[in-house]
């Protein structure tokens, strides 16, 4: 390190050079992330932004084309492992990583990993059925998180508004798979966690492959689920999908048109029965 004060200030080139030696004394690392951004200019080099499955952020990493070429084709979204070396560039001031090789994490290994996160988070009580907590009968405001403009997001509105016309809705639309997912749904669900009116929150998505359904067993996701105070009802996917988020919810939904009907009770089957009670 060098001393430097406000009379003695030291130059930018001075400042990027000694970041630059710092960086390179790092060394090559294994960095696991998705693949939001890929540019394959021309030339032999290809650009891509690196993004963390949980939390908002990202790295800059460049590689050769032919690097790229030994894990094509890759799919939108790619969850891959990357052998990088940090790389500073002392006339701009940018970090960016130099991979080596690029990995795509198989499904079978995901697989394993959710598994294995699975079996800890049952250990720890989170799926527990005594933790569940009992969906109000009519509640205040139906908070709902869905993606954008989705055929989800029409199907809990309608059908809980077809069962009880004056329900009231808190929605939040969001990113429902890629890298931008667990970070828009954590932010909605801690939003509507803190509304006082929301009684029950809905996360809702249509089906998807499994690699779409992916931020649904976010650990970090799934965790902040068990942490919630307001009744979760899950509907996510078909019924054949299982994210972890369906069993930390209070209620696991078959389908978006399920979760309607959990909310809300049905105004008609109401008024029936009130009508039977008056008639005894």
């Amino acid at each position: 390190m060098f001393e430097t004060s406000s009379e003695s200030p030291a130059p930018v080139r001075v400042v990027s050079e000694a970041i630059k030696d710092y960086v390179e004394r790092l060394g090559p690392i294994w960095i696991e992330g998705e693949i939001s951004e890929l540019n394959e200019r021309s030339g032999g080099m290809a650009f891509m932004r690196l993004r963390d499955t949980s939390v908002d952020m990202s790295l800059s990493v460049m590689c050769y084309k032919n690097v790229l070429a030994a894990v094509q084709p890759l799919p939108a979204n790619a969850r891959v492992v990357i052998h990088a070396k940090a790389s500073w560039f002392t006339k701009n001031g940018s970090l960016t990583m130099s991979a080596k090789e690029i990995r795509q994490v198989g499904v079978g290994e995901l697989l394993a990993r959710l598994e294995a996160l699975k079996g800890v988070l049952a250990a720890e009580g989170l799926f527990s059925a005594d933790r569940k907590v009992a969906l109000p009968k009519l509640p205040r405001k139906v908070g709902l998180i869905c993606g954008r403009n989705t055929d989800a997001e029409k199907d809990v509105v309608e059908n809980a508004r077809r069962r009880w016309p004056a329900v009231e809705f808190e929605i939040r639309e969001v990113a429902v798979q890629g890298a931008a997912a667990v970070v828009e749904v954590s932010a909605a669900l801690r939003e509507l966690e803190e509304l006082e009116d929301v009684d029950v929150i809905i996360i809702t998505r249509g089906g998807g492959s499994f690699e779409d359904l992916l931020p649904f067993s976010d650990e970090s996701l799934v965790r902040l689920a068990a942490s919630c105070t307001t009744p979760i009802v899950s509907a996510i996917g078909h019924e054949k999908d299982s994210p972890l988020l369906d069993l930390v919810a209070d209620y696991r939904a078959s389908t978006p048109t399920d979760a309607a009907k959990r909310v809300v009770p049905d105004i008609e089957q109401e008024i029936s029965d009130i009508n039977k009670i008056r008639d005894r």
